[in-house]
C-alpha cells in the first residue's frame, strides 16, 4: 500500500514548555541524552540534556533500566511537577525510560560541570564532546539569536536574502591575504567577501542581505582573527548617505538586543552577560577618534591611516566613560587604508565616506558608501595600480548603471565573543580554522 507524508510532525516537549509550567500534572514524553546520573536510596537522578535546555528526571529503581549511564539517548515518559531545586523549576516522575543508544566509551571531559576549565587547544581537539557542555552550547545559542535578528529584521526592512558563490576568479579585497586554488586548471580563490556579488544584486532586488562563510588567508596567531569566519552581510540601494547604512545597522542592534533579552534570557544568566546598550550609538570622525584616545591615555599616534587593536580598545574605553556606550561608530577611514570600491570624500579625498563599528573596544563592522559611477571606479582602480580588464564582470554594474548605495561586513565570531565575555574568538567559532588547525 503506498505511503504519503502529509508534513504534520507531531510537536515535541521541549525543556522550556516543562519549564513553563504549562504541563504541569500531565504525562509526557521526552527525549534527550542523559547529562549527569546521580543515585541516592536506590533513587535515579538522571539530568536529561535536551535540545533547549536540562530536565530533572527522577527514576524509582524498579524501572530504572540496566546499563544506564551519562550519554546514553534515552526517550522518557513521566509526569511533570514542580520542584525548586530542579532546573527549570519542574521535574519528571518517571514511568518508563527507553535506552535508544549506549556510548562505546566514556567522555574525555565531565561535560556536566558548571565549568570545564580547558585550556583553548584541548576544548579545540574535542570540540564535538565539548559543545555538549551547557555553557559551550549556550555560546551558540546566542549566536544563532544573532543570525535570527539579522535575518528577521533586514526582512521586515524589504531586503531579499541572497546566496553568492564562494569559488571566485578575483580577491574583491586585495592584498595576499586570499587562498589560491585549482579550480580545473584555472586560477581561482576562496571569497575574501561577497562584496562584488552584492553590489550587483542591488541592482536587481534593491536591497540584499547573505550569511555566509569568508576566507582570509592572513598568517597570523591572535585571538581576534580567524581563516574562516562567518559575515553578516547587507547592501542597500538608493541611499542618499552612507549614514543610513549606520542607521540600518543601529536597528538591527536594537532589535537583536530586545530579542536575546526575550529568548536567550536562560544563556545570558548562565554566561553572565549584560546587554549592551544600543538605543543610542555615539559617531566620531576617524582622525577624531584618534586624538581623543592618545589625549585621554597618553598613548602617541603611531599609524596615522589604521587603528590598532589598543587604540580601538581605547577609543571603547573613552565613549563607555564618557558616554556610557557600548558600540560606537568611527567614520571617515583614510583612502590609503580602504578597497578600491570605497566611494572618497568629496569634500576631503584623503578620507572615505566609510566606518567601522567598535563594540566594547574591538572593531566588528566595516562599511561604508560605494562607487556607483562607472568612470570614477575605473580611475580609483587606476589610482591603486589594479588592471580594470580583470575585474569585466564586476565593473558591467557600473557601466550600465547604478544606483548611490551602500552596505557592510558584520564578523558573527567577534560580535559573539565580544557580547559573551569570550577571551578569544575561537570560542565563538563551533569549529574554527587557523593556521593550525583543520580539524575536528
Amino acid at each position: 500500500m503506498m505511503k504519503f507524508v502529509v508534513g504534520s510532525p507531531e510537536q515535541q516537549i521541549s525543556a522550556r514548555m516543562v519549564a513553563s509550567g504549562e504541563l504541569d500534572g500531565q504525562q509526557v514524553t521526552v527525549h534527550g541524552a542523559v547529562h549527569a546520573l546521580r543515585r541516592l536510596g536506590g533513587i535515579a537522578f538522571l539530568t536529561l540534556r535536551m535540545a533547549d535546555g536540562l530536565l530533572q528526571c527522577v527514576c524509582p529503581p524498579e524501572i530504572e533500566p540496566e546499563g544506564l549511564g551519562e550519554e546514553c539517548a534515552v526517550r522518557v515518559t513521566g509526569l511533570v511537577r514542580p520542584e525548586e531545586r530542579a532546573p527549570g523549576g519542574r521535574e519528571l516522575a518517571v514511568e518508563g525510560v527507553e535506552v535508544l543508544s549506549r556510548p562505546a566509551a566514556p567522555m574525555p571531559v565531565p561535560v556536566a560541570k558548571r565549568k570545564l576549565n580547558l585550556s583553548l587547544d584541548t576544548e579545540l581537539s574535542l570540540r564535538p564532546v565539548v559543545l555538549r557542555a551547557q555553557r559551550e552550547r549556550a555560546v551558540f545559542r546566542i549566536q544563532a539569536g544573532l543570525c535570527r535578528a539579522f535575518r528577521e529584521y533586514l526582512t521586515i526592512q524589504g531586503f531579499t536574502e541572497i546566496h553568492t558563490p564562494k569559488i571566485v576568479h578575483a580577491g574583491a579585497e586585495g592584498g595576499s591575504n586570499i587562498f589560491r586554488l585549482d579550480y580545473f586548471g584555472r586560477k581561482a580563490f576562496l571569497a575574501q567577501s561577497p562584496q562584488f556579488y552584492k553590489q550587483t544584486m542591488v541592482g536587481v532586488f534593491e536591497r540584499v542581505f547573505e550569511v555566509a562563510p569568508v576566507f582570509r588567508a592572513e598568517k597570523h596567531s591572535t585571538q581576534r582573527h580567524l581563516n574562516e569566519y562567518t559575515s553578516l552581510d547587507f547592501e542597500m540601494g538608493y541611499i542618499r548617505s552612507f549614514e543610513e547604512v549606520m542607521d540600518m545597522e543601529a536597528g538591527f542592534l536594537k532589535y537583536a538586543v530586545d530579542l536575546l533579552g526575550r529568548e536567550c534570557s536562560r544563556e545570558l544568566a548562565l554566561l553572565g552577560v549584560e546587554l549592551p546598550r544600543a538605543d543610542q550609538i555615539p559617531v566620531v570622525r576617524f582622525d577624531e577618534a584618534k586624538r581623543l584616545a592618545a589625549e585621554k591615555y597618553g598613548r602617541a599616534i603611531r599609524d596615522p591611516f589604521d587603528l590598532e587593536p589598543e587604540e580601538e580598545h581605547n577609543i571603547g574605553h573613552y565613549f563607555k566613560e564618557e558616554y556610557g556606550a557600548d558600540f560606537v561608530f568611527v567614520t571617515h577611514y583614510p583612502t590609503k587604508k580602504r578597497p578600491f570600491y570605497a566611494m572618497d570624500d568629496p569634500e576631503d579625498p584623503r578620507y572615505t565616506l566609510s566606518f567601522d563599528l567598535l563594540f566594547r573596544g574591538l572593531e566588528v563592522t566595516t562599511g561604508g558608501q560605494r562607487i556607483h559611477d562607472y568612470q570614477q571606479q575605473v580611475d580609483k582602480m587606476l589610482s591603486k595600480g589594479m588592471h580594470p580588464e580583470e575585474f569585466e564582470s564586476y565593473l558591467m554594474i557600473h557601466k550600465h548603471g547604478m544606483p548611490p548605495h551602500g552596505g557592510l561586513g558584520i564578523g558573527l565570531e567577534r560580535l559573539t565573543a565580544q557580547l559573551c565575555g569570550l577571551d578569544n574568538v575561537r570560542r565563538a567559532s563551533l569549529f574554527p580554522r587557523d593556521r593550525s588547525r583543520l580539524e575536528p
